[in-house]
């Protein structure tokens, strides 16, 4: 396994009436350190369906327990806001999942826990991903009264046959009925996913789909290529030999006609996957490719925070039980169902700050990098590297006063740029070694 793959494997997810929104412990943003405050994700591990692409942590259960889960999820809320001892939570983002299918009271529960525990500063981002199936126009509303602010649609595609292929359970239609409520409930706040180079698709299909979208989408678009992931049914399909995939210079072509098409369109490639327009940038997706604390609540989140009252001050990646039934038993006796604690070096600190901060337009500035390394800065580490001028000379690189950062030409190769920024990055961290211990 590569240096990038496994860093990616580390990597990263009794009910009561609604009150409105205004009536939490709202405090306005003041100044924290860095390690005071923290992102928040909520993880819903809940479909109705699992569609043909999917591996991730979810389940199709008969009957959920929404109490029962409800509590559990706000019982790992107040135990890991504890155990970080942050003052202000900075985001708030329910995934899945579908989270839509989770009642909105229980949506109003959680964020009237979190702000009970800590700030939650007027105006924070407080994010919901929902399906079009489980987002009908009065559920919407329920959501925005609870609290939610911003909305993450998972349109995927706007083709009937392509989504029916992706088994998912809605039709071009519904999202689309969907995206209106929502861009009508939050003007600005909305985003929409959809997913490129699927099986058959062909260029002008894709730039066909994207442009419709376009016509009548919100500021904030995240374009997805399809992975097939080992154990998923579309997998299997494709390589029986029953769908055909595009080729990878086809699915590059499709890639570099939406950067262009999106630009035109208003819209800043921010991220890698991730196009805004009018300042609606996602301040939660920015947490994680910035580096910063978040905590993760639910079966199978991740989480990267300090851990206060131990004596010590390392950073660490957390993973919480991944089945929802053990882990409501483990946070029952336990107050949380953390399943793997990992100390985080300094070493794979920067390794992650690497591999999410060039996924960013902006890059990585050289105050991000020294505030984890003071003594191993940027140009140290790349600066006189052959591997990395040649990159630079190929215009897919950037290192000078502002930091590191890719090219768009490099944000669309950028895996390959990381493994030669990885390898010089343990080279240099292994001669700094050596220099330290005098050998």
């Amino acid at each position: 396994m590569s240096a990038l793959h496994k860093l990616r494997a580390r990597i990263p997810a009794g009910l009561r009436g609604l009150r409105p929104a205004a009536t939490r412990r709202l405090t306005r943003a003041h100044t924290l350190a860095p390690e005071k405050q923290a992102a928040l994700y909520v993880h819903w591990p809940f479909c109705e369906k699992r569609c043909s692409y999917c591996n991730f942590n979810k389940y199709i259960p008969r009957n959920v327990d929404e109490l029962r889960m409800r509590d559990c999820l706000i019982q790992e809320t107040k135990t890991l806001i504890q155990l970080s001892q942050v003052q202000r939570i900075t985001s708030v983002f329910f995934g899945g999942g579908t989270p839509s299918m989770a009642s909105p009271l229980t949506i109003d529960n959680i964020l009237d826990t979190i702000s009970q525990c800590a700030h939650l500063a007027e105006g924070t981002e407080i994010t919901l991903e929902a399906n079009p199936t489980s987002a009908e126009a009065s559920r919407l509303a329920e959501f925005q009264r609870a609290g939610v602010n911003r909305l993450s649609i998972g349109i995927q595609s706007l083709n009937d046959a392509d989504l029916k292929l992706l088994g998912r359970n809605h039709t071009a239609a519904d999202a689309l009925r969907t995206l209106e409520e929502a861009k009508r409930l939050f003007p600005g706040h909305t985003s929409v996913d959809l997913i490129f180079g699927l099986p058959g698709q062909t260029v002008t299909s894709w730039v066909q789909s994207l442009q419709r979208l376009l016509s009548m989408c919100d500021d904030h678009v995240s374009l997805y290529q399809l992975t097939l992931e080992r154990g998923t049914s579309l997998f299997k399909q494709v390589y029986q030999g029953y769908l055909p995939m595009p080729d990878g210079d086809v699915v590059a072509e499709m890639y570099e006609c939406a950067q262009h098409i999106l630009q035109d369109t208003g819209f800043r490639q921010y991220e890698v996957s991730n196009f805004a327009r009018n300042g609606a940038l996602s301040a939660h997706n920015l947490s994680y490719w910035q580096g910063n604390q978040y905590i993760g609540i639910g079966p199978g989140a991740h989480g990267r925070f300090v851990l206060s009252g131990d004596g010590k001050r390392h950073r660490e990646a957390r993973i919480q039980t991944l089945e929802p039934d053990i882990w409501m038993k483990e946070v029952l006796a336990f107050g949380h169902g953390t399943r793997k604690r990992t100390a985080l070096s300094e070493l794979d600190r920067l390794e992650e700050v690497l591999v999410l901060g060039l996924r960013m337009d902006v890059g990585i500035s050289h105050q991000h990098w020294l505030q984890i390394a003071p003594t191993f800065s940027l140009w140290k580490v790349f600066g006189e590297s052959d591997e990395v001028k040649e990159l630079q000379e190929q215009g897919l690189l950037l290192l000078d006063d502002r930091g590191l950062r890719c090219s768009r030409k490099g944000l669309a190769v950028l895996d390959t740029l990381l493994l030669t920024l990885l390898s010089q990055l343990e080279q240099a961290w292994a001669e700094k070694e050596e220099t330290s211990s005098g050998t």
